[in-house]
């Protein structure tokens, strides 16, 4: 697993301790942008042709997965325990530990790339082929850069 609903509210917290932000980093090649830290990613399975999404949160501890979803069930696409049908999704928290990071493929061979929501807004990520997109808790020193551009434009 590695994907997300719409985007909604987010930390912007430090966590000192560890010199590490309640912000994801998204790294692609030399490349990183800067996301809040309560995040959506949603993809189309690209054999069954159904949507999954997953919300993501940052945390001290890693990116944790408080809830996935998907539009129906196929090859792959069987909803996890104690799913809930709600609005024609299937709709469960799954049971794991954080994670480090997120390391999505960008074959530019499937259905669709990733769509990465945050309060910010939308964003589709992976739809050409190229390296690889890694998701992972910023820096303190890359979320007070992402600030600044932010603040920039």
């Amino acid at each position: 697993m590695a994907k997300g609903e719409n985007g909604e509210g987010g930390a912007t917290g430090v966590h000192p301790e560890n010199g590490m932000s309640a912000l994801l980093c998204i790294a692609s090649g030399k490349a990183i942008a800067v996301a809040a830290g309560l995040f959506t990613l949603g993809w189309t399975h690209s054999v069954e042709k159904i949507e999954w999404r997953e919300r993501w949160a940052v945390t001290e501890a890693g990116l944790v997965l408080e809830e996935a979803r998907v539009k129906g069930s196929g090859a792959g696409m069987e909803p996890g325990e104690g799913a809930r049908r709600e609005g024609g999704w299937w709709i469960w928290r799954p049971q794991t530990g954080p994670l480090p990071r997120l390391v999505l493929a960008a074959s530019g061979a499937t259905v669709s790339g990733w769509t990465l929501c945050d309060t910010g807004g939308c964003r589709e990520l992976g739809r050409r082929s190229g390296e690889p997109i890694v998701l992972r808790p910023c820096t303190d020193g890359e979320a007070d850069a992402g600030r600044q551009r932010t603040a920039g434009q």
